[in-house]
């Protein structure tokens, strides 16, 4: 039982390579694994497994983190992107220094959680013992009795010691005492398997009776970044250019939320534009020229500033985000003397719940657990995130030092709490609860002061380890069920209770089921090793954000034509690359390239400015001339 719960933490230690390839001296040195020591730079290769824990100093790739996440796609990684031991570099080079070695890595760290997990005692196992401390001298008592009540009675003294041997052989606690750690053993490693890491088999059993689970927000039912979740265009037509000129402008902001709207962008391979003359205005957002176009980004303040009045459509999206705990953003171009101003729509920016928190606190409900949001957060935006979730009671505005103060009024209330947290903020109250649990992408902090860790950072592993718990607890009671009822049905029987109806054990028949009784138990709790959730939550749904307005006819939109005067064009395959450059810039509609014209016509949409087109063609290596 211990061999087959293991054999997946022993393939996983099998992961880790022998040896590493170090820079020693400036040369590229092999030397044993454990010969790596921290601060050593690491050189890593395509096919490579990272042998210790540490950070990415040179290099970018890709790493297969499957075997400790269970995520199937590789990760993309660059300079200051952390490293763990037992993954596989899928693609690329890097340079790693080494950080953690030896017994500090990720996976050594696993490996011990797992042995001490399986080789600790639950609440449970230890009223086992208790019972077998009692049962034996029980046993040894009937065994004597058995022998002179025979003996009494006027039977042979072979008759009467043959019935004692018997009670003493079939009423051995073995079978009691495989009970309760041979399913302990079993549940920890099948939770191991599925990245669920009990420290102990207490928090094994406790987790089985909550009912109550506090969830933090931010890391843990959330992303723990924002991104972009809503295009609302003043007019059809203008969601890519909204998004363009946003994350050109965003590019040069060093904000928070600056980030996420040029991912917004870049997933959508739109190209940043070049600006000028940028600014940034204290509390209300930046601006800066495109061409010789003034464009802002900002919130409702900055709109005011520029003299520019929201339409009605604009206006109920932005209430629309603020109730829906997003940070609106405004786009805009600036008034100009020779241009008006103009609103071009809004951005709504907020921290999106994880694909699977929906689903998993579903599931949470479902096994009669209540759910509690406690975030530090504002109680409007802990409201949004509460209601996209699924969460009907929430707990916002509280301070790291108070989140261990609501745990323990929980508490107060006979309430066996779960508490999920990722970071160090939640430590306190990780530590507070009955059962603590860390979101493994979170801190060390975090993570040493919970009872379990969610290796794979799903919420969706919640559910499943309480449903692991219950089945473990289940398959307890039936070992504890069987090994009592065996000893109460065997006992009289080898005591010779019914010889007069020729009912009698011999001691080799009592050995037998003695042996048997035992296997049955070491049987049923090897079934531990099929378990699967029967909530089972799905990781592969997509996240939830706000739907953006289907892509309007060419006849919806504001278009102009403009003709590019090109200069260099010498051949066919010189016209496709132009056209092909063309093409792949936001805005363009048709293109038709002249080469014996030396122009370009395009279809254009209004906010694609004469700089953006001449940029594209100057990047595809021809000179413009003129464009009109």
């Amino acid at each position: 039982a211990k061999g087959r719960t293991t054999d997946a933490i022993e393939k996983l230690a099998a992961l880790a390579p022998k040896t590493a390839v170090v820079l020693r001296d400036g040369k590229e040195v092999t030397v044993a694994r454990e010969a790596v020591a921290a601060g050593d730079l690491v050189v890593l290769k395509t096919g490579a497994s990272i042998p210790v824990d540490g950070i990415v100093t040179e290099g970018t790739g890709s790493v297969d983190e499957s075997a400790m996440t269970g995520e199937s796609i590789p990760v993309e990684k660059k300079p200051g992107d952390a490293l763990t031991g037992a993954t596989l570099v899928s693609s690329g080079r890097f340079v790693m220094k080494a950080l953690r070695v030896g017994d500090d890595t990720a996976l050594a760290q696993i490996i011990k959680l797992v042995d001490e997990a399986t080789s600790s005692k639950a609440p449970i196992a230890r009223l086992a013992d208790r019972v077998s401390g009692v049962f034996v001298p029980v046993v040894i008592g009937i065994a004597l009795l058995t022998l002179v009540v025979w003996l009494f009675l006027g039977r042979d003294f072979s008759f009467a010691l043959t019935c004692a041997i018997s009670v003493l052989v079939i009423s051995c606690p073995c079978a009691l005492g495989l009970a309760t750690p041979t399913a302990i053993m079993v549940g920890t490693g099948r939770g191991a398997r599925r990245g669920i890491l009990f420290k102990s088999a207490e928090a094994l059993e406790l987790l089985g009776k909550i009912d109550c689970a506090v969830l933090d927000k931010t890391g843990t039912v959330t992303a723990g970044k924002p991104q972009v979740v809503r295009i609302a265009p003043a007019a059809a037509g203008l969601e890519t250019p909204l998004l363009m000129i946003a994350a050109s402008l965003e590019s040069a902001s060093e904000h928070p939320l600056a980030s996420a709207v040029v991912a917004a962008a870049k997933e959508k391979n739109l190209p940043t534009q070049p600006i000028s003359e940028f600014e940034q205005t204290a509390g209300q957002g930046i601006a800066a020229k495109i061409g010789k176009k003034l464009y802002f980004a900002g919130n409702a303040r900055m709109v005011e500033a520029f003299g520019l009045t929201p339409p009605p459509a604009i206006a109920a999206a932005a209430q629309q985000s603020a109730e829906s705990g997003e940070t609106p953003l405004f786009i805009g171009q600036a008034p100009q003397e020779d241009a008006p101003g103009m609103l071009l729509g809004l951005l709504g920016l907020a921290d999106p719940i994880k694909p699977d928190s929906a689903a998993a606190i579903a599931a949470l409900k479902k096994l009669g657990i209540e759910v509690t949001l406690l975030t530090g957060d504002n109680q409007t935006t802990a409201n949004a995130v509460a209601k996209r979730a699924g969460i009907d009671r929430v707990i916002a505005g509280v301070l790291p030092s108070g989140k261990a103060n609501e745990i323990a009024r929980l508490q107060a209330m006979d309430k066996r709490v779960l508490m999920v947290g990722d970071g160090v903020n939640d430590a306190p109250a990780l530590a507070r609860a009955d059962v603590g649990a860390a979101i493994g992408a979170g801190t060390d902090v975090a993570i040493a002061s919970a009872d379990l860790v969610l290796m794979r950072s799903r919420l969706g592993d919640v559910p499943a380890a309480v449903e692991l718990s219950r089945a473990v607890m289940r398959n307890i009671r039936e070992n504890l069920f069987w090994a009592f009822i065996y000893n109460l049905i065997g006992i009289p029987i080898a005591a010779g209770v019914f010889a007069s109806q020729g009912l009698t054990l011999s001691p080799m028949i009592a050995a037998a089921a003695m042996s048997l009784s035992s296997f049955s138990v070491v049987s049923n709790a090897l079934r531990l090793r099929f378990f699967k959730p029967k909530l089972e939550t799905d990781a592969d749904a997509a996240p939830l954000a706000a739907a953006q307005p289907a892509e309007p006819s060419h006849k919806e939109k504001q278009m102009a034509q403009k003709i590019i005067h090109i200069e260099g064009m010498h051949c066919g395959h010189c016209t496709q690359s132009v056209e092909k450059a063309l093409k792949a810039l936001p805005g363009i509609d048709a293109v038709e390239v002249s080469l014996k014209e030396q122009e370009a016509r395009v279809d254009a949409d209004l906010f694609v400015t004469d700089d953006m087109l001449r940029a594209t063609v100057e990047g595809a290596g021809f000179k413009v001339t003129g464009i009109e």
